[in-house]
């Protein structure tokens, strides 16, 4: 098993952010929580996958994990099934 990325601080303060500040509520609850879920346990192969995932625009993100559209080649596999479930979106009461 590959053994986690120590993901540089800044660069996880800045994944953070990106992650909680997409434009609406819906997709900041959705990629923050994920990221904030299983951040810790990543590989720096799967850094660069959800660096390269939160370039891409709210609304696609959100129809892949939705499952109303397809998702891409690059982005499939362990960490958008991951996403897909949605367990581990937490939104406060």
């Amino acid at each position: 098993m590959t053994e986690p990325a120590a993901i540089a601080p800044e660069s996880l303060r800045r994944l953070h952010f990106r992650a909680w500040h997409r434009g609406t509520r819906e997709a900041d609850y959705m990629i923050g929580c994920y990221f904030d879920r299983y951040h810790a346990n990543w590989t720096a192969e799967q850094v660069a996958w959800f660096e390269e995932l939160i370039e891409e625009d709210d609304v696609e993100i959100m129809a892949w994990a939705l499952g109303t559209q397809p998702v891409p080649e690059k982005y499939a596999g362990a960490m958008m099934d991951a996403m897909r479930k949605l367990d581990y979106v937490e939104i406060p009461r």
